[in-house]
């Protein structure tokens, strides 16, 4: 087959054959600090989509401050959206289980992660959260800007030192 014929034949079975760009979920390159599990199409790891701080750090960030009851003053959190991390696996569900390092577990209904811009909060007051200071990662809701953010349902729904998250 000459090469004008093989180009022409490339072509038309390039048109015939339906057009799918498989997205895929970056594996860590460093030490994975989160895990999300359940129901989610984007994976890097058998059924889980494992992320490292680097990876949080790739998806657009965000800020907020806001007076919470772990605090004297109000604090400025900084990071992802969790619907931002969400959405960079394609989970969906209707409700989101997280699991801190010392397994305390709770439950946040997709429709505040929807309706509050709940962050994922890497940084309190621009610097890295210890471990030992609610780190690496806290899921906090913007308290102030909502007065019905202010009770105990949306304080105990915020978490910190998350390591997992499963979609139900």
């Amino acid at each position: 087959m000459n090469q004008r014929r093989r180009f022409t034949w490339l072509l038309a079975l390039a048109a015939a054959a339906p057009l799918s760009f498989a997205q895929s979920l970056d594996a860590p390159k460093g030490r994975a600090i989160l895990s999300i599990s359940g129901k989610i199409d984007l994976k890097n790891k058998g059924d889980l989509a494992t992320f490292d701080m680097a990876m949080i750090e790739k998806l657009p960030q965000h800020t907020f401050t806001t007076r919470t009851p772990w605090y004297d003053k109000p604090v400025k959190f900084t990071g992802p959206l969790l619907s931002d991390v969400l959405a960079a696996i394609k989970a969906s569900g209707t409700t989101v289980s997280a699991v801190a390092i010392n397994d305390y577990k709770v439950n946040i209904p997709m429709e505040d992660v929807r309706k509050h811009g709940i962050l994922m909060a890497r940084l309190i007051d621009d610097k890295p959260i210890p471990v030992r200071s609610k780190g690496p990662l806290f899921v906090v809701y913007p308290f102030d800007s909502a007065s019905e953010l202010r009770t105990s349902v949306y304080y105990e729904r915020s978490i910190w030192q998350l390591k997992a998250l499963e979609l139900q």
